[in-house]
């Protein structure tokens, strides 16, 4: 019996001296963990938006790697390219907005058929071109929203 009674006094005496944390330690710790999410909130949000660039870009590029493929179909010419017939040679292509996605908003030729234009709109608003002039000059030009000239959302002084 003393034994047991010798084992159990340890334990409690151990488990009186055990203490909790105290307000003001519970309060820094809440305040470091609101001063780091206030300034990690911000990246995280200007990733997604370079992330939605991203996806009109790429559907940018389907697009002029599509026009080249109908050009080859139509001997070297741009003639009638718009959205729809770029849908018929690559069926993935979203061209309305819908579900979030960047879409490609716009296709056209220049130049009489010897070049075209693609446009891409991303979820934000941002517009992505890549254009193919006679001359076999690409040029690829953006605008993004609100922002003139300047660097926004993956658009710096209208070039990407």
């Amino acid at each position: 019996m003393t034994t047991t009674r010798y084992m159990m006094n340890p334990i409690k005496r151990r488990a009186g001296d055990e203490q909790g944390f105290t307000l003001i330690e519970l309060l820094v710790v809440i305040l470091i963990i609101g001063i780091l999410a206030a300034i990690a909130i911000p990246s995280f949000l200007s990733q997604k938006g370079k992330a939605t660039d991203a996806s009109a870009k790429e559907v940018a590029r389907t697009g002029q790697t599509t026009a080249e493929t109908y050009a080859t179909d139509n001997s070297g010419s741009y003639k009638n390219i718009s959205t729809t017939v770029l849908q018929k040679y690559e069926s993935s292509l979203q061209i309305a907005a819908g579900n979030s996605n960047a879409y490609l908003s716009g296709a056209k030729e220049l130049e009489s058929g010897s070049g075209y234009e693609v446009t891409a709109t991303a979820v934000g608003g941002h517009t992505f071109t890549i254009k193919k002039l006679a001359n076999g000059e690409v040029k690829r030009e953006c605008t993004p929203t609100g922002v003139t000239g300047s660097v926004g959302g993956g658009c710096q002084n209208s070039t990407w």
